[in-house]
């Protein structure tokens, strides 16, 4: 996490905590000659509606505003994390049990660096995952310091 992401951190978790929301993610990145500051919500009790990313918007900015914890000019976007929704934390990883995911690994294991399938178990070190690999099921065990990114998936072949 970037030191940026760190202070909008910081600023953000009161925010979503008084909210009764979740705080998913965080991105700062250029893309092209823009800064996007994206801020990832959820509700865990339902789906998140516009009107709650707006007030989290709205409450985040004046805090950006007080603080300005951005030398650049940016844009600030607020919204859910959609249905390929990024797992980070170890509560995420066990909420994702039997669902479908995506996961990327930095280094090949067994070949492969991309693996998408049901996440059967989430343990302290590592994750097992069952692929589908043409007619046969494959399970596959996962070391979590080896995953560059993990989320959730919509699963095409069901």
């Amino acid at each position: 996490m970037s030191k940026i992401t760190e202070e909008i951190e910081k600023l953000v978790s009161p925010i979503v905590e008084e909210l009764k929301l979740e705080l998913v993610d965080i991105e700062f990145l250029k893309e092209g000659r823009d800064w996007f500051l994206r801020v990832y919500i959820d509700n865990p009790e339902g789906s998140i509606d516009i009107d709650q990313c707006a007030q989290v918007s709205e409450k985040l900015s004046e805090e950006l505003d007080r603080t300005d914890p951005i030398t650049q000019n940016y844009f600030l976007e607020v919204s859910s994390p959609g249905a390929e929704r990024p797992l980070k934390k170890e509560e995420d990883y066990q909420k994702a049990v039997g669902q479908f995911v995506f996961i990327k690994t930095y280094e090949a294991i067994d070949g492969l660096k991309e693996f998408e399938g049901y996440l059967l178990a989430n343990e302290a070190e590592t994750v097992e995952v069952e692929m589908r690999i043409k007619t046969r099921k494959v399970t596959v065990v996962i070391d979590k310091e080896k995953i560059a990114l993990a989320r959730l998936a919509i699963d095409f072949s069901a």
